[in-house]
């Protein structure tokens, strides 16, 4: 039985003291039992000789410090796993929020999980299909990457997440594939919303759902991504699956942390967020990717609304650093009316090239995909052009230009939330798209693909 102490002295916000201690390590989960027989529940946030800092999960609200005992339990927060957790839907303390009965455990793990030695790390090489043609085809998602979403207020990236969360697999009938997908200080409708559609489109049987609410503490908050990513780990290196995870607000996460690190009088660093917020972003983004010598992996797909649309802001500009690319999504085409209003041309996915090609995609696919990027691009300056001097002025080829970036726009990035296209459709997609250009113009892609693929119909 661990040792209890009657020796709160101070509770200021979410932040307790306790003197006294003995054998006390940092992050060590404790227990507040009030004389009523309440318990709140902690964690060790600083040790300072025989005093200990503890950080309350439940808030400190109606707290009497005078006749409540703290109990250290030696051990940090932990998740139990085991296979049954497939289909389930737990908070962001991973208790079971369905109403099911409470999971047998395999393991328990702690949420912090230990460091991927680099040396052991494979190269991520294998395609994963999203069914989105603007990710699939151009910003190829492969197996082992983490590959964030940046978007803006307002804009859709709780529908694309769903979507991705449905519609995402690995090509090959043998292999094994869940999503672990953590909801991180939502609004209830979202959460109603991400669940229900999960339920309804039957992709709940292959998902384990961790939901933070927006109104639950903000130690929590901290805790949800990491029990995400703790279930990710047991699935993938112990179960031997593929799995995809998604996080779904990142932004939420930080200003968590910041609320934390307010309380604990720390330094701020750039607006007020702390200066360890590249590290402890990194601590969770490095623990995806695949083991040499194991058949699981983990794929990871944070989602983060940049305050007012600004890339630089400390979140999304940390997170570009430690992740291998970007999908950003455009406040211009959620305007137009596109759906998923993914823009390309910023959008980049370091490790596509690994994922495509003869045996993954298509042999023709890298070719198509950079004879794509320079059309549109050139269409949108043809456009740009005709704005400013009419259209006149245009070229007879630039007009076609400026006719396939709309095109471009309206039949390839915006399918809708509920389109699912595999590989083949998107890539016959773009060669249709390619046949308003004439062919002396495709000087990106080989002539053995031209002859192929130019003149199908």
């Amino acid at each position: 039985m661990r040792k209890e102490y009657r020796t709160i002295s101070e509770v200021v916000g979410p932040l307790m003291l306790v003197k006294d201690v003995e054998g006390v390590k940092y992050d060590e989960l404790v227990e507040i039992e009030q004389a009523d027989g309440n318990i709140r529940r902690g964690r060790v946030l600083e040790i300072n000789g025989d005093k200990a800092m503890v950080q309350l999960f439940e808030g400190s609200q109606g707290l009497r410090i005078s006749n409540s005992k703290a109990r250290f339990l030696g051990h940090s927060i932990e998740l139990d796993v085991a296979p049954d957790m497939l289909g389930r839907v737990f908070d962001g303390m991973g208790k079971p929020k369905d109403g099911g009965p409470a999971l047998i455990a395999e393991k328990h793990l702690d949420i912090n999980g230990t460091a991927m030695n680099p040396a052991a790390r494979d190269y991520p090489s294998e395609f994963i299909q999203t069914g989105i043609s603007a990710i699939d085809g151009l910003n190829t998602l492969v197996r082992g990457q983490k590959l964030p979403v940046f978007s803006g207020s307002g804009l859709p990236h709780a529908n694309l997440a769903a979507q991705i969360a449905r519609q995402a697999k690995v090509l090959g009938s043998d292999e094994k594939f869940a999503v672990v997908f953590a909801a991180v200080g939502i609004t209830f409708e979202e959460a109603d919303f991400f669940i229900n559609d999960f339920r309804e489109t039957g992709a709940i049987e292959r998902t384990v759902t961790f939901i933070n609410l927006a109104n639950d503490p903000a130690i929590e908050r901290i805790s949800t991504p990491r029990m995400a990513i703790t279930a990710a780990e047991y699935l993938a290196y112990d179960l031997g699956m593929q799995v995809l995870v998604i996080i779904t607000d990142i932004t939420n996460y930080a200003e968590a942390l910041r609320e934390v690190s307010a309380a604990r009088k720390e330094v701020p660093g750039r607006r007020g967020y702390p200066g360890y917020m590249y590290t402890d972003l990194a601590t969770m983004y490095e623990r995806a990717g695949r083991i040499r010598g194991n058949k699981g992996s983990i794929t990871m797909i944070p989602i983060l609304s940049m305050p007012e649309d600004d890339v630089t802001h400390p979140i999304p500009d940390l997170t570009g650093y430690i992740t291998e690319g970007q999908i950003i999504l455009s406040r211009e085409l959620y305007r137009k009316g596109l759906t998923p209003p993914i823009n390309v041309l910023p959008s980049l996915s370091r490790l596509k090239d690994k994922g495509i090609g003869k045996g993954k995609t298509r042999e023709d696919h890298a070719d198509t995909m950079n004879q794509l990027f320079s059309a549109y691009s050139r269409g949108k300056d043809a456009k740009e052009l005709a704005v400013i001097l009419g259209d006149a002025a245009l070229s007879d080829t630039d007009k076609l230009y400026a006719k396939f970036a709309d095109e471009f726009e309206t039949r390839y990035v915006s399918q809708g939330y509920y389109t699912n296209r595999s590989i083949e459709e998107t890539l016959n997609l773009g060669w249709e798209l390619l046949r308003i250009l004439p062919k002396s113009e495709l000087k990106r892609i080989k002539d053995v693909y031209i002859e192929k693929y130019y003149e199908e119909a």
